[in-house]
C-alpha cells in the first residue's frame, strides 16, 4: 500500500530535517576558525616585574613589553602565553613564534619570570619559555645575563638544557635531553623551524657553545 501524499510529505520533511541535523556538527567544523598566535602587545604591568626588575637594571619598564600570545601546548591543544621583551624586538619575536606556531612546534609552558619570583633555576625546571630576566648568568655569578636586556629567549628548558663554564646541567634531571640525536617533541635542532625562524632574524643559538645552551637564543649571540 503507497503511503498517501500528505504522509509521504511529511515523510520527506523528516528525512530532510535528520540529514540537516546530522549535516550541522561538519559544517560547524568547518567553520570553526584556525587556532591563532593572536600576538597583543602591551606596556608591562608592574606586578609582571616584581623580583625581575630593580633600579640599576641595563633597560627599565619603559623599554620592555608584554606579549600575549598563544602556543601550542605538548597535549596538542592552544594555550595563552606571555613573554616580556625589549620593545625594540617585538616585530621579530612575533615573527619567531608565528612561525613556530604555524608549525605546530610544541611549548611547555610560557609565564613571566615575576611567576617564578625571578628564580631561574626554578623556571628551567618547570619548562619554561622565557625572556627578560635582570639577573646574572647562572652557573657564573657575578656575571650579568644577556636576559637582562630582554633580547634574549630560553625555550623549552627541560629538552634544551644548559651546561655552565663549570660543566653543570640546568636543570639538573634534563641530563638525558644532551643526547642531541634524539627525536622528542619541543628539542631544537639545528634547522628545524625555531632555529630557522631565529637565524632569520639575526638571532644565534646558545646550543653551538663549548658549554652549550640549547634553550637560549639572544640578539647579540651572547649570554652575556
Amino acid at each position: 500500500m503507497r503511503p498517501s501524499r500528505s504522509t509521504a510529505h511529511r515523510l520527506g520533511a523528516l528525512a530532510l530535517t535528520a540529514a540537516l541535523l546530522c549535516g550541522w556538527p561538519q559544517a560547524i567544523a568547518a567553520a570553526a576558525p584556525d587556532p591563532a598566535l593572536d600576538a597583543t602587545v602591551e606596556a608591562v604591568p608592574l606586578e609582571k616585574l616584581v623580583d625581575t626588575y630593580r633600579a640599576g637594571c641595563p633597560v627599565g619598564p619603559d623599554d620592555l613589553r608584554l606579549i600575549r600570545m598563544n602556543y601550542w601546548g605538548y597535549d596538542g591543544t592552544v594555550h595563552p602565553g606571555e613573554l616580556i621583551v625589549h620593545k625594540n624586538v617585538v616585530d621579530p619575536v612575533v615573527e619567531v613564534f608565528t612561525k613556530a606556531f604555524a608549525a605546530r612546534f610544541p611549548i611547555a609552558r610560557m609565564q613571566v619570570m615575576a611567576d617564578f619570583h625571578g628564580d631561574d633555576e626554578a623556571a628551567m625546571r618547570a619548562d619554561n619559555t622565557s625572556a627578560f630576566n635582570c639577573r646574572q648568568v647562572t652557573g657564573d655569578p657575578g656575571t650579568e645575563s644577556q636576559h637582562s636586556y630582554g633580547d634574549a629567549i630560553d625555550i623549552n628548558t627541560v629538552e634544551n638544557p644548559y651546561v655552565d663554564v663549570n660543566g653543570q646541567v640546568h636543570p639538573g634531571e634534563a641530563a638525558e635531553f644532551l643526547d642531541r640525536d634524539r627525536s622528542v617533541p619541543g628539542m631544537i635542532r639545528p634547522g628545524d623551524v625555531v632555529h630557522s625562524a631565529m637565524q632569520a632574524i639575526g638571532w644565534q643559538w646558545g646550543g653551538r657553545w663549548d658549554n652549550p645552551d640549547y634553550q637560549h637564543f639572544s640578539r647579540n649571540g651572547r649570554s652575556l
